[in-house]
């Protein structure tokens, strides 16, 4: 078990012994690197195929069925096509910085990945900060959709950028706010220690992920919701809406720069689902104690995989929301209930202390409730009220 658990590790450090004693530590950081790409190149290719098949299947519709066997050599048509397109730049534009909008989107995100722990000493960099540097990286990306839209000389182009940057930065803060509860409760911004804070079982059989808990349910919510938004996914993704405003940000882009922003912000999704998992899911820790034989990197894989696939079927379920809306949603809803599932999660972690008898799990369940459904529902009555008034329209005469 313990072989099967470890084989990339110990893949890993074979391959380093065979390099001069010299040059180890730059073999080892060659094989991380090209592990990390090897890994998450292929699974854009096979989510990019995958959820086309998806959507066609939720739309009623043919999804990708024709290069390949099942249509799976779409991604490759896909890639040859971006590859030989020409890449037109507009006279007037900023050509280096049009050229490093899509570099800097990309590029960073790489580093992203190393800091996440795939399994059982499979963490690449394992720093103490880990959750802040995350961030940091991340910050990276409103940075490149303002380079992009600034560098076209396009003015649909550059609206299209203040409106991307406008949402990411709205979508930002819940985001941080909703890991606040986990660092509070784990007292540490390493990402192997909050993994480890979720390890053992209650009741000798109950994961003690933070998922498992009021705070941490509703944690997880905002988090999914902000990082949808984050990934300018649907119903997210007016930004790149091409029925209204011609792709945005992406107006004066084409060929492979074209395709490097599509790769960033899915290399963004996987990135931010993988620290979902981790801050929320228990990271690479197995469900239920008899099944822990498992590999630790399986479990990591299977979870991720279960939170693509929710990411799937809300772009498939739901319509893409105005401007307005999105961002009310973020100011008015999320930001407030994720200040008070704060409050919550600090009364989770002191409520054993004043009481024996909010000891007891659900005792602290039902506290936890009793703070964040109140609010969640006056919240809810504040952006979307109950009795909406009948719209009057007028029409040009």
């Amino acid at each position: 078990m313990n072989a099967l658990d470890q084989v990339f590790v110990n893949l890993q450090g074979w391959l380093v012994g065979l390099a001069p004693a010299g040059l180890r530590a730059l073999a080892a950081m060659v094989l991380i690197i090209a592990g990390l790409m090897a890994v998450f190149g292929s699974c854009f290719a096979l989510t990019t195929v995958m959820e086309r098949k998806a959507l066609g299947r939720m739309q009623n519709r043919y999804g990708p069925n024709r290069v390949g066997p099942c249509g799976l050599f779409q991604p490759l048509a896909d890639a040859v096509k971006m590859l030989i397109k020409e890449d037109v730049v507009p006279f007037s534009a900023d050509r280096v910085v049009h050229f490093l909008a899509p570099l800097v989107l990309t590029v960073p995100i790489w580093l992203a990945f190393s800091l996440l722990p795939f399994g059982r000493n499979m963490t690449a960099v394992n720093l103490d900060a880990g959750v802040l540097v995350f961030f940091a990286i991340g910050s990276a990306s409103e940075l490149a959709v303002f380079m992009a839209g600034w560098s076209s000389q396009n003015k649909y182009s550059l609206i299209g950028a203040m409106r991307a940057i406008a949402q990411m930065i709205s979508y930002e803060v819940p985001l941080v706010l909703s890991v606040v509860p986990v660092v509070m409760l784990a007292g540490a911004l390493s990402l192997e220690q909050i993994v480890q804070a979720q390890a053992g079982y209650a009741f000798g059989f109950l994961p003690r992920w933070n998922v498992l808990t009021p705070w941490g349910m509703v944690g997880l919510g905002l988090f999914l919701t902000a990082a949808t938004a984050e990934s300018n996914r649907s119903p997210f993704d007016l930004p790149e809406g091409e029925s209204e405003i011609i792709a945005g940000y992406l107006t004066e882009y084409s060929g492979f720069k074209y395709a490097l922003f599509f790769l960033g912000e899915y290399l963004g999704l996987f990135a931010i689902t993988g620290l979902a998992v981790t801050l929320f899911l228990g990271g690479w820790q197995a469900p239920l104690p008899w099944l822990a034989w498992l590999p630790s990197w399986f479990w990591f894989a299977l979870k991720f995989a279960a939170l693509m696939a929710v990411f799937i079927w809300v772009r498939g379920a739901l319509p893409r929301l105005r401007l307005d809306q999105r961002l009310n949603f973020s100011w008015k809803f999320l930001v407030p209930l994720a200040l008070v599932n704060i409050l919550a999660a600090a009364l989770w972690h002191l409520s054993r202390q004043w009481n024996p008898i909010f000891a007891a799990a659900g005792a602290r369940w039902l506290l936890g409730l009793a703070i964040i459904f109140p609010t969640y529902v006056w919240l809810g009555r504040t952006v979307n009220p109950l009795f909406v008034p009948v719209r009057e329209y007028s029409y040009a005469e």
